[in-house]
């Protein structure tokens, strides 16, 4: 082989090796992007303004910033209502199904696992966290077996004394949300699991195509899944999270709390930023005053 082949053969390996180490990354990239975190992750626009923002480019235009939905929370902290829209009502008896966890690479606190059968009369989650309570309406009628899990893990205390490990606004990652339900969380900005937790269990989907409206809370699976619920869990801070794919389930309505939750963090100052939210490298953006969960109640 002559030296100029041996050159050119050493020009495509290097070539190839690259580009499986931009499988490899892309592949990563794609399991973060919402293992019961990262929301804003898969969201073209919002993922230009946060880089932005989070590698100090303050010279920076965003090229999609006109595209984008205002990012400007709600001015109202009024009581928001139900969401308008016609979800499916389980008639008759109801039969969840609950699954083991099969990723290996998730951290997990394992409980147990829920029974088969719902509560239908629980009408309210009343959750209380060092900053004060939060009450959500159920829509125990629409998503049964959310309600079930959340009850379940409740009663077990699983969320007691957890973090909620992720808090965004819309300048950040053009979302307006907290995220809660990792039970091994530091919720510290810097922890790479952070928002991969698990209760050790998942279910199916149900109550999803409704919109993401100030207040309503939905349950957080991997984008573009579906049936990997688990204990993870979102609220929507803001009327702009729009983008959202209609693929969670929603569990209900803030009915109480709203104002405090908004007042946790109102912009990037407030939060301790982590690039590798955007970039789907692991961890979470998180507030700087931490939202800890002390109990949950169902009723």
């Amino acid at each position: 082989m002559s030296g100029d082949d041996r050159q050119s053969q050493l020009a495509r390996e290097h070539k190839e090796r690259q580009a499986q180490r931009a499988a490899e990354q892309a592949a990563k990239a794609k399991r973060n992007t919402f293992i019961g975190a990262g929301v804003a992750v898969a969201l073209v626009a919002g993922g230009i303004i946060a880089a932005t923002t989070m590698l100090g480019r303050s010279d920076a235009t965003p090229m999609a910033a006109e595209e984008t939905p205002s990012a400007s929370p709600s001015a109202s902290t009024s009581v928001p209502a139900v969401p308008s829209a016609s979800p499916s009502v389980s008639a008759g008896p109801v039969s969840c199904t609950y699954k083991k966890e099969t990723n290996a690479g998730v951290p997990t606190k394992y409980v147990g696992m829920p029974g088969k059968k719902p509560n239908k009369k629980l009408k309210q989650m009343t959750i209380l966290t060092n900053h004060g309570k939060i009450v959500i309406d159920l829509m125990t009628d629409q998503a049964p077996c959310s309600v079930n899990a959340m009850d379940f893990l409740a009663k077990k205390n699983f969320f007691d004394n957890t973090k909620c490990q992720r808090l965004v606004t819309p300048d950040v990652s053009g979302l307006h949300l907290l995220q809660c339900g990792d039970p091994l969380a530091k919720a510290d900005g810097v922890n790479p699991t952070d928002g991969q937790g698990s209760a050790g269990f998942t279910y199916g989907d149900e109550n999803i195509g409704m919109p993401y409206s100030q207040g309503v809370v939905f349950i957080t699976q991997p984008s573009g899944s579906a049936g990997q619920n688990g204990s993870q869990f979102a609220i929507s801070l803001s009327n702009d999270n729009t983008q959202l794919p209609a693929e969670y389930s929603v569990l209900g309505v803030v009915s109480e709390g709203m104002e405090m939750m908004l007042g946790i963090a109102k912009d990037e100052k407030d939060l301790i930023v982590n690039p590798n939210d955007v970039t789907g490298d692991g961890g979470t953006t998180a507030p700087k005053k931490p939202v800890i969960i002390k109990d949950v109640r169902l009723s």
